[in-house]
């Protein structure tokens, strides 16, 4: 009975501890508020058509940003490779991912997603095109250009949750294009991926307001719009056009196993009237 007794003590302590470990484990304070950035940065131009706007006169703010913002990741969109060559060399704890649209190497337009080395570690990257060939340069249905979207899997050096990214622009004319490159961004994530619990964020430019029938695609793979998921957010036009066009709310980020804690519209003063003809969206979330 004395015997029985002792191993029942123990059998209950063993249950608690147990319980006490997954509690240690699913604690808040394993989680950590990360944010991310979606940036349309506006490409140089080679006949400066931006003027005063052009990218000489705005790179030395958009460092600035990076720098002022410290996201764990930012995706690019529009960014040129001469931009990038500045970027690198002017954010040393940073490095990036993403081909030229135009080749698969260096020609064109780049996704670029920029990542800081001390908060989160690589685990795969790959960029494809939005179109009915996606392994190659080309362009889709109804785009006026080729589209493309990066996408890289991290892990959080400090929680070690492992999540995606995927960054890209949508087709700026062509509906068929935009809601296409929608459901094959969308068709990342399934089947391998839909019963799965992996974190993931979609962001960037995608040339649509919020209420488009095109994130539909989003929608059926567990994806909600960002801006939406918390009272601390911002819906402020996020183009501009350097203040010359009819201001829009085309840039998003979607996201999914993640608590967006703030969303902002980043529109201060990094030292220039404009630093893009888009302002650049911050999410702040936890996994």
């Amino acid at each position: 009975m004395k015997r029985l007794s002792i191993l029942l003590l123990l059998t209950i302590a063993f249950g608690l501890g147990v319980q006490a470990q997954v509690a240690r484990s699913a604690s808040p304070s394993d989680a950590r508020q990360v944010s991310f950035i979606s940036f349309n940065i506006r490409y140089n131009s080679w006949n400066n058509i931006d003027g005063v706007n052009g990218w000489p006169n705005r790179r030395a703010a958009v460092v600035r940003m990076i720098n002022e913002e410290r996201p764990a990741a930012i995706g690019l969109q529009e960014a040129l490779i001469d931009q990038l060559l500045y970027l690198d060399s002017n954010l040393p704890g940073y490095r990036r991912v993403g081909v030229g649209r135009d080749d698969g190497k260096k020609g064109g337009e780049f996704m670029a997603i920029y990542y800081d080395t001390l908060q989160l570690g690589l685990l795969s990257s790959e960029t494809f095109w939005l179109s009915e060939t996606p392994k190659e340069p080309s362009k889709g249905w109804d785009a006026a250009c080729y589209r493309t979207a990066t996408a890289a899997y991290f892990f959080d050096r400090q929680t070690h949750r492992e999540f995606y990214y995927i960054n890209t622009h949508l087709d700026h004319v062509g509906k068929t294009a935009r809601a296409e490159g929608a459901k094959l961004i969308a068709s990342f994530f399934t089947p391998s991926m839909s019963a799965l619990t992996v974190p993931a964020i979609v962001g960037g430019d995608m040339n649509s307001t919020i209420n488009d029938t095109i994130f539909e695609a989003f929608y059926h793979v567990g994806l909600k719009p960002a801006r939406e998921l918390t009272p601390n957010t911002s819906h402020k036009n996020t183009y501009t056009g350097f203040g010359k066009d009819k201001p829009s709310l085309i840039d998003h980020f979607f996201v999914r196993g993640v608590h967006v804690e703030q969303f902002r519209t980043l529109d201060g003063d990094y030292g220039v009237p404009y630093i893009s003809d888009h302002y650049p969206i911050e999410m702040s979330i936890q996994f």
